[in-house]
């Protein structure tokens, strides 16, 4: 009968070995059991740890811009238009349109009823091959077709009923006072969005607004001079035919010196408006603590006129409007069919919204539509000398791309700035919540974004989260990886052979054996210690280059990317050492004796049988050094890791950071946006971990199949 050498005791037959199979399947079926829980908890925490950090890589963001982009371009275009030769600004459409029937060589723009006035004097131009008219402005063929508005506050309307009046009297006779003075009426479904403005604003309807009336109380309006035609109308037939008291006076000045007037000096009670408000004129409102309310009236073609004693223009395009009013001088530097005489400009002044909106529908309202030269000029005009001198220092402007260009606008003349940001969850199931918030801060644009993308893994760090990037720490954290592996791995896999095929079995064997696994085990902050002493200040001279005239000697010091990589192969050398160990110790006998018995030597055997058949596990234990020395901080934060620095390493005695280091720096700010930046610093720094272990593991199964 078989003897079981554990117990010495008879191995069980009959029931008893059935009982024994069935004991040894439960506990097999348990630990594998135990094995499988294992991995799908670890799969879950996993999933769990990828989903929080995404939660934070992606969500809402308010933008708050030092230059708004659009009155950016808007500046540039105006301040542009105003500065050419020959040109009259008045905000007196009247005057306009007097000074350019009087002249065969003027043009200018002012809204359709002040043509219409005047047809017998003037001449209204089609743009590309499209005339002003009501069907045109209806259709969105006219280039140049607008909405008119009046602008109010709740507030105004709940506190002055003779203003709650007033507008409700314009609203429902707007259509017929836009027709009256030359203009277009307003949309029907616009039209009736501006009542349910109305009546949610003073909690009245049509059938209850008679209760404001009779009135007293003046009215104060002003604003642009193109909607004043259809206010004064209304404000005409209002003391005519209701019971008002009060006096209604209408001034002009613009539409941005109503909105200012309305939300700023807030002496007037209506601004008239012939562009609707945009992001600064919100901001403006708000932070006076109005909050405006617009109410379309009419519509309008904004028309560009010739004096009918002019023979020679009939039609434009946007381009040949772009060259009159910006850069030629001349009828025949736009056309050289035209007279060769000088172009007389008269246009709206500085404060127009016409002159706003006539900048925007035909030079553009959005950077990215501007060519290269008005980018550079942009540029130019917006950032001091010294900063050009230096932006040509790291490269002339002259050989970046239309792309490059654009970027620098954005990043020094706009400088968005990220004053608030959302996770990905409250974006989806707060996002009333976070628009309410949103329109609280001023000047601020709600955006949803990505913080991880190329631009982030590609730029370098900045102190301005909306920039920043990972690149220099990328290149830093793979500078020094790689440093610590030219310095570990020759080091670990030749003493591993050493103390393994050469001196196994001896005193000293046993006390190396014992220091390694010892070593293995010592916190990597010591190692840090270690590095700071003796390759940061004793092998100072060397590791900051200045031994090799790489380096100032009055600056340079041993914080270098050396000194980390060399400290890092200290780290991990203990761990290559113990695997490339296991993986020798796992050659077979039987294969060093076959070798031996054929007549290779010692070495001929360690070299062309032990090594190739143990590569993959000595492959192995190397992937899993590497990857520590990927993730380390603590020692490098005592060597002397920087914790910012905008200058990618070129050399190993450069200044340096890595990417755990950078991702531990934005987690220690308390800027929610920094948060956000090291989420997506921990999904670059897996991927890039996930490739380089990929890679190892490639060619550590490419090695094993050859040997």
């Amino acid at each position: 009968m078989a003897v079981n050498q554990r117990n010495q005791e008879a191995f069980p037959s009959g029931d008893a070995y059935y009982q024994f199979v069935r004991r040894r399947r439960r506990i097999g079926t348990f630990f594998r059991t135990l094995f499988l829980a294992a991995t799908v908890l670890g799969i879950v925490i996993l999933a769990t740890l990828l989903i929080d950090v995404a939660n934070d890589v992606f969500g809402y963001v308010a933008v708050q811009n030092r230059i708004d982009p659009e009155t950016l371009i808007d500046q540039y275009y105006k301040n542009r238009m105003l500065s050419m030769p020959r040109l009259l600004a008045s905000e007196d459409d009247v005057v306009l349109a007097e000074g350019i029937a009087a002249r065969p060589n003027a043009i200018g723009f002012f809204g359709y009823a002040y043509y219409q006035e005047r047809a017998e004097t003037l001449r209204a131009l089609s743009i590309d091959g499209v005339a002003p008219s009501a069907e045109a402005a209806a259709e969105g063929q006219y280039l140049l077709a607008r909405p008119l508005f009046i602008y109010t506050s709740q507030r105004i309307l709940q506190q002055r009923p003779q203003v709650a009046a007033f507008v409700d009297f314009l609203l429902n006779n707007a259509a017929e006072a836009a027709e009256a003075v030359g203009y277009f009426p307003p949309g029907q479904d616009d039209l009736k969005e501006s009542r349910l403005l109305w009546e949610r604003a003073t909690g009245l309807t049509a059938a209850t607004s008679g209760a404001l009336l009779p009135a007293d109380g003046d009215i104060r309006i002003a604003g642009s001079s193109t909607v004043q035609p259809i206010t004064q109308r209304i404000a005409d037939r209002f003391q005519a035919e209701l019971p008002y008291t009060g006096e209604i006076t209408i001034e002009g000045g613009g539409t941005l010196a109503g909105f200012q007037r309305l939300c700023r000096a807030q002496d007037i009670d209506i601004a008239n408006a012939s562009r609707a408000m945009e992001r600064p004129d919100l901001t403006l409102c708000r932070s006076n603590r109005v909050e405006p309310l617009a109410f379309e009236i009419g519509a309008d073609a904004l028309t560009v006129v010739v004096s009918q004693q002019n023979d020679f223009l009939t039609n434009v395009t946007r381009e040949q409007l772009r060259q009159i009013f910006l850069t030629a001088e001349r009828w025949s530097d736009v056309d050289p069919s035209w007279p060769d005489a000088p172009i007389l400009r008269f246009i709206p002044g500085a404060d127009s919204g016409t002159l706003d909106f006539f900048v925007s529908q035909v030079f553009g309202d959005s950077l990215d539509d501007l060519p290269r030269a008005d980018l550079m000029a942009i540029l130019e005009t917006n950032v001091s000398g010294g900063r050009l001198r230096a932006l040509n220092a790291e490269r002339p402007l002259e050989e970046r791309s239309d792309e490059e260009i654009y970027e620098l606008v954005i990043v020094e003349v706009v400088r968005p700035n990220i004053v608030e940001s959302w996770s990905l969850w409250e974006s989806l199931f707060h996002l009333d919540e976070i628009e309410a918030e949103a329109a609280s801060i001023p000047n601020a644009t709600l955006e949803f974004r990505s913080w991880l993308t190329w631009d982030f893994v590609t730029s370098p760090q900045s102190s301005n989260p909306t920039v920043a990037g990972v690149l220099t720490a990328i290149l830093g954290s793979l500078w020094v990886t790689m440093i610590a592996f030219l310095v570990a791995v020759p080091l670990g896999v030749g003493a591993a052979v050493y103390l393994e095929e050469f001196a196994k079995g001896s005193k000293l064997d046993g006390l190396i054996e014992t220091n390694i696994n010892n070593l293995a085990g010592v916190p990597s902050i010591i190692y840090g210690m270690l590095g700071l002493a003796v390759f940061v200040r004793f092998l100072g001279h060397f590791t900051s280059g200045i031994a090799f005239g790489a380096a100032d000697p009055s600056t340079a010091n041993g914080r270098t990317i050396l000194s980390a990589g060399l400290t890092l192969g200290l780290l991990i050398l203990p761990l290559v050492i113990i695997n490339a160990r296991e993986a020798i110790r796992a050659v077979p006998r039987a294969l060093r004796e076959a070798a031996y018995g054929l007549g290779a030597t010692k070495w001929q055997t360690v070299w062309s049988h032990v090594l190739p058949y143990s590569i993959s596990g000595i492959l192995t234990g190397v992937i899993l050094s590497v990857s520590r020395a990927f993730g380390e901080t603590a020692p490098l934060i005592v060597v002397g890791v920087s914790t910012f620095i905008v200058v990618n390493p070129d050399s190993p005695f450069s200044k340096f950071t890595t990417l755990p280091a950078q991702i531990y720096q934005w987690t220690s700010r308390p800027q929610e946006e920094f948060q956000r930046l090291a989420a997506a610093g921990i999904l670059v720094l897996l991927a890039l971990l996930l490739t380089v272990n990929a890679t190892a593991i490639i060619l550590r199964n490419r090695y094993s199949r050859r040997y």
